[in-house]
């Protein structure tokens, strides 16, 4: 949608007011917040029709209007200034971070704490996963007749293995056939991908030792899905009763629950690799979860080595100051990323005006 450059002003003028006042905004209200020259008159011309064009909306209540989630994602992708963090800020948020960087439990839970009191948000971490595991490769060791070691090396350079007793002999040429099979059938390939129809076709062509199949490919299935495992941290979520958007109870106690849940946290989407800064901010219906449709998140993704990534999120009305909730949320996720990466300093930097790593 292309706008003349006074229908920019005039819609960024009333959103930022409107996030700071909670009010309705009318045109003699932003008059001096836009840089020009304009009548009343004409911002109130110039308010219907972004009205009409589905950014702004007239609440019935009020002459004001208010954003609708279109200006919202306008805002955010075109209009929105860049938030510059204070010297105050960074310096706590690095000192939280190297107080807990030997204890990757405990520097998640702080991590979510602080986000959740810098923003007035609730806020949530997830552990790190590598976004794709695999196994590279399959051994089989022979322990005695009736007893064997399964050893599965991952495309994370991990090892994991597992020791099998049967209720029946077997040989060591019968376990180097199934290694062989399973290297040629079960690896490179991701945990939804072992299917019945693998585990059949690889049962048939073991023959009479069939049964041993289910046993590694059920091990298989295990450490693989154990990989996409992650630990939730939320912290704050009672900043959600401070915002008038959530004074109606049943509403709040929705989203309370929703965020309680850690299945629920764990299905919510982190930033793709086309986003930009690995940030991602869903603004109110285009949030997938029915609870989140009157909300926003903003996402950041931090980068913890070896191919590792986890997540930090922000959850909150779509009348959130998205600047300075996403400057801070950045430098957050990047002063993670540099210290679980190694402490190698990423391009730019780490602060919003401030050439400062984390110490």
């Amino acid at each position: 949608m292309d706008l003349g450059e006074r229908k920019k002003r005039i819609l960024r003028a009333v959103i930022d007011q409107y996030v700071e006042t909670a009010e309705p905004v009318g045109s003699k209200a932003i008059a001096g917040d836009i840089g020009m020259n304009v009548s009343p008159a004409t911002i109130r011309n110039e308010m219907a029709e972004l009205e009409s064009m589905g950014l702004l909306e007239q609440p019935h209540t009020s002459a004001g209007r208010i954003p609708t989630p279109q200006g919202y994602r306008m805002y955010v992708n075109e209009l929105m200034r860049q938030h510059r963090l204070s010297l105050e800020e960074t310096e706590t948020i690095n000192r939280t971070l190297k107080s807990r960087i030997q204890q990757l439990d405990k520097l998640l839970t702080d991590v979510g704490r602080l986000t959740s009191q810098l923003v007035s948000l609730p806020a949530y971490a997830l552990s790190a996963a590598a976004s794709i595991v695999t196994v590279s490769r399959f051994d089989i060791i022979y322990v005695d007749p009736n007893t064997f070691i399964v050893v599965a090396m991952l495309s994370n350079k991990t090892v994991k293995n597992k020791l099998v007793q049967l209720p029946f002999p077997t040989e060591q040429g019968t376990l180097t056939k199934l290694a062989t099979l399973f290297n040629a059938s079960f690896t490179n390939i991701t945990e939804d991908r072992i299917t019945t129809q693998l585990i059949s076709s690889t049962e048939r062509a073991a023959g009479d030792e069939m049964g041993i199949v289910a046993v590694i490919a059920g091990f298989a299935i295990e450490l693989l899905y154990e990989t996409k495992l992650r630990e939730t941290h939320i912290a704050g979520t009672s900043n959600l009763l401070e915002y008038p958007e959530y004074r109606d109870v049943e509403k709040a106690q929705r989203l309370l629950r929703y965020l309680s849940d850690e299945e629920e946290l764990l299905r919510l989407p982190g930033p793709a690799p086309e986003d930009s800064g690995g940030m991602k901010i869903t603004i109110g219906p285009e949030n997938l979860a029915e609870e989140l449709r009157d909300s926003s998140v903003i996402v950041a993704r931090y980068d913890a080595g070896d191919d590792m990534q986890g997540l930090i999120g922000v959850v909150g009305p779509t009348r959130m100051d998205y600047s300075k909730v996403a400057a801070r949320l950045g430098y957050i996720a990047r002063g993670l990323s540099w210290l679980l990466s190694g402490g190698d300093k990423p391009p730019g930097s780490l602060a919003e005006g401030h050439d400062k790593s984390p110490p």
